[in-house]
């Protein structure tokens, strides 16, 4: 087996990173960046999507770990504590994975050459830095409204729990193979009329944006902010790729919304 460590900068992560290759070293696990089977990520969600991005080109052919080493996270099971098991469970590695759906973003231009294609894990959103944003939502080839207002956020079942969830969202589990848009303060008037809800749409279908023409647009992809001056259009489906997780301990979706934003958790219990 093949694994890379991606970390973030942090002490702890510093420190689990070493004890981890330590632990690798006495086994027939190699150490591999460019090819490898297991990405393992060390520290906390943003990590792991930088994981993600940086192997989003061989989707098909790798799976995450995520050890987290501060609050807990969605995509990270297991705890800076834990190598030792963690090792283990690699070396009894049996192929086993669970996948998450992922979005498709398709950017487009004015001058209609040229296209920027993004995968995300989490969500896209797109805002106007200096105006109130208006742009005309297509579900398939079909208007479906005309928005106006700060923005948009478009979200995968497992970035429901993210941006999606603090402007209004819904929490899709990940096995619902959809996507979900919400709008960010949408206006309403005579001239304005949207929907104001979010909007899940099924895998066979996609949404396509087409903004009012302007040069201070800003694109997120995930962690990523993208200032875009030329855009005229974003087509948003689910993608074809997904990404895989080991299943050696995966935390089921419910108890993991449960322990983010319902049930104290044990550290902050002892806190009080």
């Amino acid at each position: 087996m093949k694994v890379s460590i991606i970390a973030n900068h942090s002490e702890k992560s510093r420190l689990a990173t070493e004890r981890l290759k330590a632990l690798i070293a006495d086994t027939e696990i190699q150490l591999e960046e460019k090819k490898p089977d297991i990405v393992i990520s060390i520290g906390g969600d943003g990590t792991l999507l930088s994981a993600f991005h940086r192997y989003a080109h061989m989707l098909d052919e790798i799976r995450f770990v995520g050890i987290h080493t501060g609050h807990l996270g969605f995509y990270t099971d297991w705890r800076d504590y834990e190598l030792e098991e963690l090792v283990e469970s690699l070396l009894q590695d049996e192929g086993s994975s669970v996948s998450y759906p992922l979005l498709d973003v398709t950017i487009f231009f004015d001058d209609q050459k040229e296209t920027q294609h993004f995968l995300a894990l989490n969500e896209c959103t797109i805002k106007r830095i200096n105006r109130t944003m208006v742009a005309d939502i297509f579900i398939k080839e079909e208007i479906f409204e005309r928005f106006r207002g700060d923005g948009l956020s478009v979200a995968t079942p497992t970035g429901s729990t993210g941006y999606n969830k603090s402007v209004g969202g819904a929490v899709l589990h990940p096995r619902v193979n959809a996507l979900q848009m919400t709008q960010i303060a949408s206006l309403n008037n005579r001239v304005y009329r949207s929907l104001g809800s979010p909007i899940i749409i099924a895998n066979n279908e996609w949404i396509t944006i087409d903004l009012q023409a302007a040069d201070d647009y800003l694109l997120s992809v995930d962690q990523l902010n993208l200032p875009q001056s030329s855009i005229t259009s974003i087509q948003y489906r689910i993608a074809d790729e997904r990404i895989h997780f080991t299943s050696y301990r995966h935390t089921h979706f419910w108890r993991r919304v449960k322990d983010a934003f319902i049930e104290e958790s044990p550290e902050r219990q002892g806190e009080a």
